[in-house]
């Protein structure tokens, strides 16, 4: 899987590495949001998904090589330092790393929101229209609708636009 999303990351960079919606815009015929997947967390612990329900989420598909991943990390951190008191959840899918070296990269990085492991897991990259490349950032409201998906690294000030307008 790491050399299929490899590639397909240096490919994506270049030719797609912004939002598919209008800058600070959201779809409004978003899909519905497939919040029906369980993972272990960092620390072994059962999640849903479907338990964010009701928030406003940044599901954020990601690994611990790849670069651009890393970079978007910090802002994300930021958002949630920010916005968690207002109902927003960052969600971090590893998709592949195991499971100490997402867990050491956390605690290296002081990931303040979920990281979830999703390795192996190629229903979900399927489930979300399917995940070409990472990393990809989809933008889920309240009501459950995807508002945005983001494939490449997309500025923190879009994310702040699109989730701004769904508190």
């Amino acid at each position: 899987m790491r050399i299929v999303l490899g590639v397909s990351l240096l490919m994506a960079m270049g030719a797609q590495a912004g939002a598919q919606t209008p800058t600070g815009a959201c779809d409004p015929h978003g899909e519905p949001a497939k919040l029906n997947f369980t993972f272990r967390d960092v620390d072994n612990r059962k999640v849903s998904l479907s338990e964010f329900k009701g928030k406003v989420i940044i599901l954020d598909f990601w690994a611990t090589w790849c670069v651009p991943c890393k970079a978007e990390i910090p802002g994300f951190i930021d958002l949630q330092k920010k916005y968690g008191g207002r109902g927003l959840q960052i969600i971090g899918l590893s998709v592949d790393d195991s499971a100490g070296t997402a867990r050491k990269y956390a605690g290296e990085m002081k990931m303040n929101y979920p990281v979830l492991l999703a390795e192996g897991k190629e229903d979900i990259l399927k489930a979300y229209d399917p995940i070409p490349s990472i990393p990809v950032s989809v933008v889920i409201g309240r009501d459950g609708k995807v508002c945005a998906k983001h494939v490449g690294i997309a500025p923190m000030d879009v994310f702040q636009k699109e989730i701004a307008s769904l508190f």
